[in-house]
Order: C-alpha cells, then sequence, then structure tokens
C-alpha cells in the first residue's frame, strides 16, 4: 500500500477556488483502479493550508492515476507544497 499525504500553501483568499478547481480530481481518482482513499480538503485553523491524503494499492496504480501532475493553474497557485509517498509495510485498524 502507498499513503500521498502532506499539505500545499496557496493565498488564503485563493484556497476556495484552488479546492473548487480539484473537485474533479478528486472524482477521477476515486473512480481510477487502485484508489483505497482521495482527499484535498482545506485545513480546519490555517486559512492558506490544504491537505491532501491519498491511500493506493500500490506504486504501479498511483503512477497510472498521476500523469504529470497539477494542472498549469494550479501549480501557478501554490505557494508551496510538501507532499510525500509512503510505502506501507503493514496495518492495524483502530476500530
Amino acid at each position: 500500500m502507498v499513503i500521498v499525504a502532506g499539505q500545499i500553501v496557496v493565498a488564503a483568499a485563493d484556497r476556495e477556488a484552488y479546492l473548487a478547481g480539484c473537485v474533479k480530481v478528486v472524482e477521477l481518482a476515486r473512480a481510477a483502479e487502485g484508489c483505497l482513499d482521495f482527499s484535498i480538503a482545506a485545513d480546519l485553523v490555517d486559512p492558506g493550508r490544504i491537505n491532501v491524503f491519498e491511500r493506493w494499492e500500490s506504486q504501479e496504480a498511483v503512477e497510472a492515476f498521476r500523469g504529470s501532475g497539477p494542472e498549469e493553474g494550479q501549480s501557478a497557485a501554490m505557494l508551496s507544497a510538501s507532499v510525500a509517498e509512503y510505502d506501507v509495510a503493514d496495518v492495524r485498524s483502530l476500530t
């Protein structure tokens, strides 16, 4: 399993528009083969922060979906980003 997690920072005034532009990406990801979960969401405390969380069955599934990355308008709106992939060897349910 692969987890992709981190944050994107945009100008606070641009966050809602940025997120609105991500709706189709989230829909496509959730429908993609190998996607277990995919979320891009506003942070509850920081008005410019957007949290990213993805869970995939395999690295191949991530790469098949990822393609060329964010579109040009989204990349231009990012002030910074810190997103990483994590290979998961074991999972323990907390429920």
